[in-house]
Formats: C-alpha cells, structure tokens, sequence
C-alpha cells in the first residue's frame, strides 16, 4: 500500500474515532460507559475468532 493511501486511511480512523467520542459524549453518554463497550466488542472479536487458540 502506497504511503499517502496508509497515511490517509489512519486519518480516517482517527476521525472516525473523534466524531464517535463527540457524538457518545455530547448525547450524555458516560465515558465509564464507553470504555465498558470497547471492552466487551473487544472480548467478542477475541473469542468469536477461527484460529481455536486461548
């Protein structure tokens, strides 16, 4: 991957990222409450994996 298209696809994400804190936080959302979500998404892409591994 050429380096403009990498370096455009990591502003994307952080983009991305910071209108989804803006948005979560400016509707009252709890950063406790982020943070547990993060969380939990990150356990079910762990563990719904196909390479059978712990």
């Amino acid at each position: 991957m050429p380096l403009p298209q990498f370096l455009l696809m990591i502003v994307a994400v952080v983009l991305a990222a910071a209108a989804t804190l803006w948005f979560s936080l400016a509707n009252g959302v709890p950063v406790v409450g982020l943070a547990l979500a993060a969380l939990i998404a990150a356990a079910v892409l762990r563990f719904t994996r196909d390479d059978h591994r712990l």
